[in-house]
């Protein structure tokens, strides 16, 4: 197939996930909504053998063809595959070195294709944890190798639901080590992060709102300091920059006024007080921005649901919503046509 050069929507590299889990079917799936086609072209990254199970499982009439020119042909599944492997005998939805394996090789391609410019951004599946480390990939998450491959100890993740953005000063590390990273420095830096963020999903003007870390953000001292010692200098800082930024906000109240459209994006100070929030306002379709990267990366925000791979039955709404704000944010940042050429 050749390319059409006139075709301004933005090529985004959707890796499979584990083989072993729901993204594989949830990939095919989003990829069959003509919504999502006229949203951007895409490419899968991944086994060529596991998508073309996958497109049988959830009952779609989807070509799929490996291509090596990145290029899109109209309806169909595209998936380029250069490790032509059989993980035909991979069970599904169970941990496996082998899926882990290539989960996390089809990350490490589909992001050196973005880095070389050759597609617009990066839309990731779900991949296990257990599995890639199984495989001797030795992360965390995504968050924690894109930013291994791409050189950015700084970055972040971005959680987004319907009427709820929230980044995070700390995702996956103890609460005690959470709080130890609510430093001046680091929330100036994600609450920068998250502005930078807002502008690329088209808000011009940015509201955001910072969460205290203790109860009532510390109710004046009265329980604990760390409010008023790391927080607030960050939040006047931003201010002295030209930001929007209020704060520190009481975390069991600022996530409520947020969706009810006080503010565009809030910020976090660790893992669960961002994700609760967030799973409670989108459980099918939040998903996971990673910023303070050089390349855009959206992903689904739920983990492989061994309990339901395979059967077809997995929703794609989270997948559909990670594509559509790829090609959002990737025209909002210049990047609609990718290169035709390697």
């Amino acid at each position: 197939m050749t390319p059409d050069s006139s075709d301004q929507r933005p090529l985004i590299a959707v890796t499979m996930g584990d083989p072993a889990g729901v993204g594989p079917e949830i990939t095919a799936k989003a990829l069959a909504n003509p919504k999502i086609q006229a949203a951007c072209r895409a490419v899968v990254v991944g086994d060529l053998r596991t998508m073309e199970r996958a497109a049988g499982a959830v009952g779609l009439n989807v070509a799929a063809a490996n291509v090596d020119a990145l290029d899109q042909g109209d309806d169909e599944l595209q998936v380029y595959d250069p490790w032509e492997r059989d993980l035909s005998d991979v069970p599904v939805g169970m941990v496996d070195a082998r899926s882990g394996a290539a989960a996390a090789e089809a990350v490490i391609v589909a992001t050196k294709l973005a880095l070389k410019g050759r597609v617009a951004a990066i839309v990731t599946a779900p991949i296990n944890k257990a599995a890639i480390n199984a495989a001797g990939y030795h992360y965390a998450g995504h968050t924690e190798l894109l930013a291994d491959l791409t050189d950015s100890p700084g970055a972040r993740m971005l959680l987004v639901a319907p009427g709820l953005r929230v980044i995070h000063n700390s995702t996956h590390v103890s609460l005690r080590e959470a709080i130890d990273r609510v430093t001046p420095g680091n929330v100036r830096h994600v609450i920068g992060l998250l502005d930078d963020t807002l502008r690329m999903m088209a808000i011009s003007e940015p509201r955001i709102a910072v969460c205290g870390l203790n109860p009532h953000a510390g109710e004046g001292g009265l329980f604990g300091h760390e409010d008023d010692a790391f927080i607030r200098p960050a939040i006047e800082d931003a201010r002295n920059d030209g930001l929007d930024v209020t704060g520190p906000e009481p975390g069991d109240t600022v996530f409520n006024r947020a969706r009810n459209g006080a503010f565009d994006g809030v910020v976090a100070m660790y893992h669960d007080q961002g994700h609760v929030a967030v799973k409670v306002a989108g459980f099918f379709d939040g998903i996971n921005v990673s910023v303070g990267l050089p390349i855009i990366r959206t992903s689904v925000d739920h983990g492989t649901a061994f309990d339901i791979s395979g059967q077809g039955i997995a929703r794609a709404d989270s997948m559909e919503m990670a594509i559509e704000i790829a090609a959002t944010m990737a025209v909002s940042d210049g990047r609609s046509a990718a290169p035709e050429t390697a």
